[in-house]
């Protein structure tokens, strides 16, 4: 099985999460059609048929691909907490 690139991971997470407080603060076509694509392709990276599901996947794979070198997440300017939908 291919495991997708952690950095594109991070970057749609972020992206993801980013659009989904702009929905909450204001609607706009355009910023929901471009969740629902983020979303799709969490989807396919990860395997998932839901985005919800594909967010903790995505954090799982995360969590795994991050070096064991005792590094903290605060060290690597993460907070550690799991991005949620």
């Amino acid at each position: 099985m291919l495991v997708p690139d952690p950095k594109v991971v991070r970057r749609l997470l972020t992206r993801y999460a980013t659009l989904r407080i702009a929905q909450a603060e204001r609607y706009s076509p355009a910023a929901a059609r471009e969740l629902e694509e983020v979303g799709s392709a969490l989807c396919a990276m990860t395997g998932a048929s839901r985005v919800h599901d594909a967010i903790a996947l995505a954090d799982d794979l995360l969590d795994r691909a991050r070096p064991g070198t005792g590094r903290s997440p605060e060290a690597d300017g993460e907070s550690g907490l799991p991005l949620a939908v």
